[in-house]
């Protein structure tokens, strides 16, 4: 009787562990069904902050690692330079604006009366000399005067009848006013000179460097005193509203993750849960980097993707290790305008 006991006892304990076992496996296998499990690292997006114009660094008004506001001036280069320019473009274009005014207005009344007064003096001198040429000409026939007078009179007869035909040429284009030609370089000439004063304004606004964005002042390249080109890089901004997290994606897993898909994260450095959505996932396959942790063989080919996280804060620092935990259950592909962008963006 004693040994049918211990028999029952040993039977109802070994359906209990299989239970277990089995509810353990099942628990097991439903959780890998429903989610999947990898490693990545934080990546800040980051801009190279630089001037569109070359110059002296006169400021740089922030210490590395401050939290720099959108629109906050970072660093100012040398003006004076600058502002000559925008002088000299300023006068460049007052003097074509003038031009083209006095080329569409035409002479002034005062201008029309000194050419007519001109004209009236090379006729009266012209009158002279055909009087003085007629009179020479009966002399030279009685070789009453020389060869040489007589040419002389012909010839400043001849010069003021040219005198008279240039001055009547004068005042005729004076009365007609500028040509439809003349007018359109003239205005061409204002148009071009206003692009240069605009561009020579750009270049001083240029002259201040403003943050893109939020974020934080990671490097200072350059210190006051040092000259720039245009396009050096001044610092290095890490910007604080987008954070990603790169994971890679193992080819059996592919067919289960698409862009949408909820996924929450986690770091060695709290409890807090961190959600966001897959972004993109790239094309081509890789083999998997050493620097990635995977519970398969390293050799096998992976497919890098980003993870946009949702409400980031200081806790996500760069390059920090994190786990991701991709639910298999929601894709809700968000829609909102920031996000947007993510499924197009493939820049690594």
């Amino acid at each position: 009787m004693k040994r049918k006991a211990i028999i029952i006892v040993l039977l109802f304990a070994a359906i209990a562990i299989g239970g277990y076992v089995y509810h353990y496996d099942h628990a097991k296998k439903e959780a890998s069904s429903s989610a999947l499990l990898y490693y990545g690292n934080v990546e800040l997006r980051r801009v190279n902050m630089s001037f569109r114009v070359g110059g002296r660094v006169a400021e740089i008004l922030a210490e590395e690692g401050e939290v720099l506001a959108k629109g906050q001036v970072f660093a100012r280069l040398d003006r004076e330079p600058l502002d000559v320019e925008v002088a000299a473009a300023q006068a460049a274009r007052d003097q074509a604006a003038a031009t083209l005014e006095k080329t569409v207005n035409g002479p002034r009344r005062q201008e029309l009366e000194e050419a007519r007064a001109q004209v009236e003096e090379y006729k009266a001198t012209l009158v002279q000399a055909e009087t003085e040429l007629a009179r020479n000409r009966g002399l030279f026939s009685k070789n009453a005067v020389s060869q040489s007078g007589y040419e002389t009179t012909l010839f400043q007869r001849d010069v003021a009848k040219a005198r008279l035909a240039r001055a009547e040429s004068i005042i005729n284009l004076l009365e007609e006013g500028a040509r439809k030609e003349d007018v359109e370089i003239a205005r061409a000439a204002l148009a071009q000179a206003d692009a240069a004063l605009k561009k020579a304004k750009i270049a001083a606004a240029d002259a201040e460097l403003v943050a893109p964005n939020d974020g934080i002042l990671l490097t200072r390249v350059v210190e006051p005193g040092a000259m720039t080109t245009a396009g050096q890089t001044v610092a290095t901004l890490s910007l604080r509203d987008v954070v990603w997290v790169y994971i890679f994606v193992e080819e059996p897993d592919l067919g289960k993750i698409a862009q949408g898909t909820r996924v929450e994260i986690r770091t060695d450095s709290s409890d807090k849960v961190y959600t966001g959505h897959v972004g993109y996932i790239s094309p081509e396959a890789e083999f998997t980097p050493k620097t990635v942790e995977t519970p398969n063989l390293r050799t096998n080919l992976v497919y890098r993707t980003r993870v946009v996280v949702e409400a980031p804060d200081d806790g996500l620092r760069q390059g920090a290790p994190v786990d991701v935990k991709v639910l298999l259950d929601s894709r809700n592909v968000p829609t909102t305008a920031e996000t947007a962008g993510d499924y197009a963006d493939d820049r690594f």
